[in-house]
């Protein structure tokens, strides 16, 4: 494929028609269930439906496999000559919550940006990743490898839409994941493991607390032995990609009334991830601070679930093909070098089984806002990029 062709391609992206798919899928409610039912909100099921129809509608090849019912993920390919690697561009339809969000699906334009729930997180990928397709498929560019995309469910939760690719394919040679990096590359992240730490008392009336085991005030105690964890983490040699592992404590649940001596109290806690960490070792951290409050308080009594969730690292070469060239496509098209920056949250990617980036429009800062937005100018730039790397990946192995 010559550099004027994929020139000739990238003339062929309509701002118009990506704004308006972008606003069409805004507006379908697909926020996550979050271990709750399916509600008029949390519809993953539509979203999918829709972006496979649309899909179809530029002539890709489609599947789907529901993940738990009513949630699926959702496949397209176009099918190269079966000489050149498979590319997979890979988006989650959910989104977060959208609690004292003012009209969060009514997708607004304003300012040069389009503005609802999604938008940036990562509706906009998605939008994208249609047009690249519809411009390969109208323009009937044979390409050497399959390009597939994929639209997975949960990301914002428990990640079980990736985990189900990772378990049953379909598996690419490279990936492109656009959640909003605002068009930089990141071929790397931290992984991420929460965990629920629970401890046990005895319940009684509250007028008489001598007679009970207070498991909130045991959990302060928890939480006292885990204050200084991330001085701890810092003071650690520093990963060469990832800098410092982290810690924090995230959500905690106890009792049920004021007049009772709490019996359980919970605590989830969040740790991200370096390259070489286990669930093993961060447990035996974990242990390693609390155990010792055994032999401190009287009827002491804590466990350590198992993982809520689990993510792990994305660690891609820098000198893998897929890097070499989106950096090399984000140069042509914004005429400036990526400095490839580690991306802050987990993602899909490391599900995915291949060597992936991350790069898409839209800010991480404006993801699970209340006034979410992304830029349209990055909307086609986004475009630009991807269709300059999908077109040179052609003879890459």
């Amino acid at each position: 494929m010559t550099a004027y062709s994929a020139s000739k391609l990238i003339q062929c992206i309509d701002r118009d028609r990506l704004v308006t798919l972008l606003r069409d899928l805004v507006a379908i409610p697909s926020v996550n269930p979050f271990d709750q039912p399916v509600s008029e909100e949390a519809r993953e099921l539509e979203i999918a439906n829709f972006y496979e129809e649309k899909m179809q509608e530029i002539g890709m090849l489609t599947s789907r496999r529901d993940v738990v019912e009513g949630r699926p993920n959702v496949f397209g390919r176009i099918k190269g000559k079966g000489d050149g690697p498979c590319i997979m561009m890979a988006g989650h339809l959910d989104t977060v919550g959208v609690v004292d969000y003012d009209n969060p699906f009514d997708p607004k334009i304003k300012n040069d940006r389009v503005y609802g729930r999604g938008s940036c997180d990562m509706k906009a990928g998605l939008a994208v990743f249609l047009e690249v397709a519809g411009i390969l498929s109208r323009e009937g560019i044979e390409l050497e490898g399959d390009l597939l995309i994929a639209g997975i469910a949960d990301e914002e939760h428990q990640m079980i839409g990736s985990r189900e690719i990772r378990a049953n394919g379909p598996i690419p040679d490279f990936a492109i994941v656009g959640e909003p990096t605002e068009l930089e590359v990141s071929r790397a992240h931290k992984g991420q493991l929460c965990m629920h730490i629970h401890t046990h008392g005895k319940a009684c009336h509250s007028s008489i607390p001598e007679n009970g085991v207070n498991a909130i005030q045991h959990m302060s105690k928890i939480l006292e032995a885990l204050g200084d964890y991330n001085e701890e983490l810092r003071a650690r040699p520093a990963h060469p990609t990832f800098g410092h592992g982290s810690f924090s404590p995230g959500v905690i649940k106890g009792g049920d009334i004021a007049s009772s001596v709490p019996d359980s109290c919970t605590l989830e806690v969040d740790r991200r991830l370096l390259s070489g960490e286990s669930v093993q070792q961060v447990v035996s951290e974990y242990r390693k601070r609390v155990d010792p409050l055994a032999a401190k308080i009287d009827n002491f009594h804590y466990e350590i679930s198992e993982p809520t969730l689990y993510a792990e690292p994305l660690d891609t070469s820098a000198d893998s093909p897929i890097v070499q060239k989106i950096t090399a496509a984000y140069l042509d098209t914004l005429q400036v070098a990526s400095k490839l920056p580690v991306f802050t949250g987990s993602t899909d990617a490391p599900n995915l089984m291949a060597p992936a980036v991350i790069c898409g429009p839209g800010s991480v800062k404006q993801a699970h806002t209340l006034d979410e937005y992304v830029e349209i100018p990055q909307l086609t730039q986004a475009a630009a990029i991807y269709l300059r790397t999908i077109l040179a990946m052609q003879h890459s192995g």
